[in-house]
């Protein structure tokens, strides 16, 4: 026989979790609408599966573990999912944070939107073609913005710069 405190507690449970949930807006849930859209299939056979969580489930990927950390050549930062121009290289900066940053993204590369997951409230960026999310931006950057795109280096790809023919 199942205890009425544990099924209500549970239920409970469960109630918070669809709860949490519903306050996580993500780009497709917002009803916007994308240049590039795409069926979960076909994300899912373009993408890895983690980059798949990160874009399109608006996962993030472990501190420190995106070799862009350390990507300092001159270039540009794309979207993994569509190879849209994000960031230029001259924007990046160490923010000690474990994920590649930014002060600043390229002209009308990305969009922004309330997240209110875990019971804060912060600042999603989502690529404005693809609608993938790459992260959050916070107002404790370098000058001269004071903005600091914290990306998940994963919903990145990055292309360096060519040499100029001389």
């Amino acid at each position: 026989m199942i205890d009425r405190r544990v099924l209500l507690a549970s239920a409970a449970g469960l109630g918070g979790l669809v709860a949490l949930r519903a306050l996580r807006v993500g780009p497709a849930k917002a009803g916007e609408k994308f240049e590039i859209e795409k069926t979960e299939a076909e994300w899912r056979a373009q993408l890895t599966p983690a980059q798949y969580h990160i874009l399109r489930e608006e996962g993030t990927e472990p501190p420190g573990s995106s070799p862009l950390l350390k990507e300092h050549r001159k270039g540009v930062f794309a979207c993994a999912g569509c190879d849209l121009p994000l960031f230029s290289s001259a924007t990046k900066f160490e923010s000690g944070t474990g994920w590649p940053s930014f002060w600043q993204p390229l002209d009308n590369a990305v969009g922004k939107r309330e997240d209110r997951t875990f019971g804060m409230t912060r600042i999603a960026v989502h690529c404005r073609r693809c609608g993938g999310h790459l992260g959050h931006v916070f107002d404790d950057g370098p000058k001269p913005t004071g903005l600091r795109y914290c990306m998940d280096g994963l919903a990145l790809v990055f292309h360096p710069a060519t040499p100029s023919a001389t």
